[in-house]
C-alpha cells in the first residue's frame, strides 16, 4: 500500500502508519487475502479483468476480524513507478441492513393481507356454522321432547336420554364459542363498558385452548370479589388471548407445559397475570419484547405483544413482564386501573367518534 487515507482507518481500525507498504491482503478476509496476489499475476499475465475498472460487492475486513461488505472499484495507472491500482471502497452495511429490513417489512405485510383474508373468511365460516349448528340443536331438542314423552311409558333407556341430553349442551356450546369468535373478530368501534373481569378471562380462554397441544394445562387462579372494571370487553380478551397464546408456545418441548392464569387486586387496579412453565426469556430479546415486527417465531407477525401494550396503555393501565429465566418462566401482567366513582355508577358509557369515551378524556388517557 502507497496511500492509506482516514476514511481507511476508520473503516478498517488500522493507522496508516500501520498499514503503508503492506500487502492489501491484510484488509482481506482469509479466503481472498490467501489468493489475491494470484489474481494480481494472472491479471498481469494475461490481462484479462475481473474486477479492475469493473467494480463489485466484495468482502473486506476489519482490524478486529469482522468482515465487511463493501462496494470495491480499482482503477489501473502506468506511472514512471511501474504499474499502481487504485481501489475505491465504500461500506454497504447501512444499505444492506436497509435492503433486509425493507424486504423484512414487505413480507410482513403480505403475511398481513394474508392474515386479513383469513379474518374475513374467518367471519363468514363461523356465520355458515352457526346456522346449521342452530338447526342441530333444534332438532335435539325436538327429539329430546319426544322421547321424553315416550319415556313416560318406559319406552327410552335412562342412557339414551343422558347422550341425548349431553349431545344438546355440546351443540350449544360450540354455538356459543362460534357465537364469542365472531364478536371477537368483527369490525366494530371501541366501546367501554363496566364489566366484570373474571368471565371475560373465561370466555378468552375458552377461545384460546382451541386446537392446543395435548398436555397443556391451563391453571385459573381468579380472585373472588373482584371490582369491576371500565374496559373494552373485546380488546382485553384480544391481550387475554395473545398473552395465552404466547404462553402456550413457550412451554412446547417443556417437560411441565403448565400456563397459569391469574387475577387480584391491587392497590393501583386490577392485575391480570399469565404466567408460563417455560425457560423464561433470553436477556438479549427483552428490550425488543413489545417492538412491532420483532418476532422470535417463524409464524408470527410479531404484533401481538405491541398491540396489547397498546391497548393496556390506551386503557390507563399498562403491560409489564417479569422475564424469568434459571428455572423460571415468564410473567406477563397487565394492569387496569379502578373506575373513578362517576363511571362505576353510570354502568356502560358509550363511544365518541375515536373511540374512546368522554370520561376518558378528562382523565387524560
Amino acid at each position: 500500500m502507497l496511500t492509506y487515507n482516514k476514511a481507511c482507518e476508520r473503516l478498517f481500525g488500522y493507522t496508516a502508519v500501520e498499514m503503508l507498504g503492506r500487502n492489501v491482503s491484510t484488509i482481506m478476509p482469509n479466503d481472498h487475502s490467501r489468493a489475491h496476489d494470484g489474481y494480481i499475476g494472472n491479471y498481469i499475465a494475461s490481462g484479462h479483468r475481473k474486477i479492475i475498472g469493473i467494480g463489485r460487492e466484495v468482502p473486506a475486513q476489519h482490524r478486529d476480524g469482522t468482515v465487511i461488505p463493501i462496494h470495491l472499484s480499482v482503477g489501473e495507472a502506468v506511472t514512471s513507478a511501474g504499474r499502481q491500482f487504485i481501489g475505491i471502497m465504500r461500506d454497504l452495511r447501512a444499505r444492506n441492513e436497509s435492503e433486509q429490513r425493507l424486504a423484512q417489512l414487505q413480507a410482513n405485510l403480505v403475511r398481513m393481507a394474508r392474515v386479513s383474508a383469513v379474518d374475513e373468511m374467518g367471519a363468514a365460516l363461523a356465520h355458515e356454522l352457526n346456522q346449521p349448528l342452530t338447526a342441530v340443536m333444534l332438532y335435539l331438542q325436538a327429539v329430546e321432547r319426544s322421547c321424553a314423552k315416550q319415556g313416560a311409558a318406559g319406552a327410552i333407556p335412562t342412557s339414551v336420554m343422558a347422550i341425548l341430553e349431553k349431545a344438546v349442551r355440546e351443540a350449544e356450546r360450540a354455538g356459543s364459542i362460534i357465537q364469542r369468535m365472531r364478536q371477537f373478530i368483527e369490525k366494530r368501534d371501541p366501546v367501554r363498558k363496566s364489566v366484570e373481569l373474571n368471565p371475560l378471562i373465561e370466555d378468552a380462554l375458552e377461545l384460546t385452548v382451541l386446537g392446543s397441544a395435548p398436555g397443556t394445562r391451563i391453571v385459573r387462579d381468579l380472585a373472588s370479589g373482584l371490582p369491576n372494571v371500565m374496559v373494552d370487553p373485546v380488546q382485553i380478551q384480544q391481550v387475554v388471548v395473545n398473552l395465552v397464546r404466547n404462553a402456550i408456545e413457550a412451554i412446547k418441548g417443556c417437560d411441565v407445559q403448565v400456563v397459569r392464569v391469574s387475577t387480584r387486586l391491587r392497590p393501583d387496579g386490577v392485575g391480570l397475570s399469565v404466567l408460563d412453565s417455560g425457560p423464561g426469556i433470553p436477556p438479549d430479546g427483552i428490550s425488543e419484547l413489545f417492538k412491532a415486527f420483532s418476532s422470535s417465531k417463524s409464524q408470527g407477525l410479531g404484533l401481538g405483544l405491541a398491540i396489547s401494550k397498546s391497548i393496556a396503555q390506551t386503557h390507563g393501565g399498562d403491560l409489564i413482564v417479569d422475564p424469568g429465566g434459571r428455572g423460571r418462566g415468564a410473567c406477563f401482567t397487565l394492569l387496569l386501573p379502578l373506575p373513578l366513582p362517576d363511571e362505576a355508577s353510570s354502568g356502560a358509557t358509550t363511544a365518541t367518534k375515536d373511540g374512546h369515551n368522554g370520561s376518558e378524556r378528562h382523565r387524560g388517557w
